[in-house]
């Protein structure tokens, strides 16, 4: 299964830079999308910017992330989902 999770960039320098995902910055590549910008929101897979993403998808994707660690967190203590 592969994953990619959301990240808002918050750095350009050509084809690499940076984004934040939860509060952490992550060095990325930007070399798969067309003109990143300070403020857009991408889908990052193993340290690569792979597609462009508007704010409200990476903000729904983002909740459910945290639902399922949430829900995660309450079977590891025992409890029910």
């Amino acid at each position: 299964m592969c994953l990619a999770i959301p990240g808002q960039v918050i750095e350009v320098n050509g084809m690499i830079g940076a984004v934040e995902i939860g509060g952490v910055r992550r060095d990325v590549s930007f070399a798969l999308i067309d003109e990143p910008k300070i403020g857009d929101y991408v889908l990052v897979h193993v340290g690569n910017a792979i597609a462009a993403i508007d704010e409200d998808e990476a903000m729904k994707t983002l909740e459910a992330f945290e639902e399922l660690a949430a829900a995660m967190d309450l079977l590891e203590r025992g409890g029910a989902a």
